[in-house]
């Protein structure tokens, strides 16, 4: 009797030591909300200009909001020395149906391991690109625009539409304000170490009032190493991850660089920065994205356009935003992207405003609206007359295209 009461005794205490050197987190966020948008694409048939009309709907705001609804768990374990082991798995998924986001992916928003020293900390798995970790936070789609005031089609990936798999990032601790990351995705491909290969890298400072962020992102084969991640996507070269052309039953996907799969190799490059004013913050980010090498059918994607050269896009972007009270923030962002193309006369030019208000109920809950008005004009990566195509919603059936949006945001 006296070694099972010992025994009982010394597993509650070992049992009491795991539980004090280790924690997990269920965490989440849930955006939902109604818009209202125009021109909203319904079908392109082969011959035709594309048809469409105005629509009234609810969104996750993944879809037409500030960010996606999701839910996870993250935990850490006290290995000592300084040294801890960590985790996290993200599922994503649309609050107005249930199903999952990301293609259909169980944590398809995040899921990776790792260690956290002093020296740094280095992870493995599914997770964000350099981008997303250094610029998005100074970006008018990292603060109030959320996903449908990003880029055109989300274009240099500040609203993390796109995640990488099979990842090692490492990111360094913060010394003054600064740090600093990289990463790198292995291709997978027997026989072709480099190919379908990724690899990005940034850095970033904050002090006071003044923050800045910059990164590098490079894609081999863009099509499949970048779009092509999700359990849903292609794994192919006949296949056109990136988006598609449209239907006389379907709208286009992706208008904007669709056109461009057969990139052999994708570069983006982002410099951010923003000031604080009293209760006025004022950013400036300009992000230029390249689609090298196109007419890579082999390895890379289809090229139905015949494609050749480079095509490039130069994005600046001006934003504000006002502290009115401790619960009331308003702001307001304007972007120009033009597109350039080798061997090619036209291009395409797309100018986006966008103007939104949060009020905060609570520390967990927020009530929000956002207006959103792009045009688009000149001949985009689909060969055709372009189209606005707000990111996240369905691309306009002309060159013009607003959507408002009125939303409510949970955390847990």
């Amino acid at each position: 009797m006296k070694k099972m009461l010992v025994a009982v005794a010394g597993t509650c205490a070992l049992t009491g030591m795991a539980r004090a050197q280790s924690n997990v987190t269920l965490y989440g966020l849930i955006d939902a909300g109604v818009n209202y948008t125009t021109n909203v694409q319904t079908s392109k048939p082969a011959n035709g200009a594309p048809v469409g009309g105005s629509q009234f709907a609810m969104l996750d705001g993944g879809l037409g909001g500030i960010s996606g609804s999701r839910w996870g768990l993250k935990g850490t374990e006290d290995l000592g020395g300084g040294w801890k082991a960590l985790f996290q798995l993200e599922s994503g998924m649309n609050i107005n149906n249930g199903s999952l986001g990301q293609g259909g992916a169980m944590f398809g928003r995040q899921a990776f391991v790792g260690l956290s020293g002093s020296p740094g900390t280095v992870t493995f798995g599914r997770q964000y690109d350099s981008m997303r970790d250094f610029v998005q936070s100074y970006a008018a789609t990292g603060q109030l625009s959320g996903v449908i005031g990003a880029r055109p089609d989300d274009l240099d990936n500040l609203a993390d539409s796109r995640r990488l798999n099979n990842v090692i990032k490492y990111t360094s601790p913060k010394f003054k304000g600064f740090t600093f990351g990289g990463l790198y995705s292995i291709g997978g491909i027997a026989g072709a170490p480099g190919r379908n290969q990724f690899w990005s890298v940034g850095m970033s400072y904050a002090n006071g009032p003044f923050g800045f962020g910059s990164a590098y992102v490079n894609a081999r084969n863009p099509n499949l190493s970048y779009f092509g991640t999700n359990p849903n996507s292609s794994t192919s070269p006949t296949g056109n991850n990136m988006g598609f052309a449209g239907s006389a039953t379907a709208a286009q996907y992706n208008p904007v660089y669709a056109g461009f799969a057969s990139a052999h190799t994708m570069q983006i490059f982002g410099v951010a920065t923003t000031y604080g004013i009293g209760n006025f913050t004022l950013g400036v980010n300009y992000t230029n994205t390249r689609f090298d090498s196109l007419g890579d059918t082999a390895t890379s994607g289809p090229n139905p356009y015949n494609y050749s050269g480079s095509a490039v896009f130069d994005s600046p972007e001006v934003n504000i935003q006002y502290q009115v009270s401790p619960a009331l923030r308003l702001g307001a962002a304007y972007n120009y992207t033009h597109l350039k193309r080798a061997n090619y006369a036209n291009g395409a030019t797309y100018n986006q405003y966008s103007a939104g208000a949060d009020y905060a109920l609570s520390k967990r809950t927020v009530v929000y609206g956002i207006a959103v008005f792009q045009t688009a004009s000149g001949t985009d990566s689909l060969n055709q007359s372009a189209v606005a195509s707000i990111d996240g919603l369905t691309p306009s059936a002309t060159s013009r295209q607003a959507s408002f949006r009125v939303g409510l945001r949970h955390y847990f």
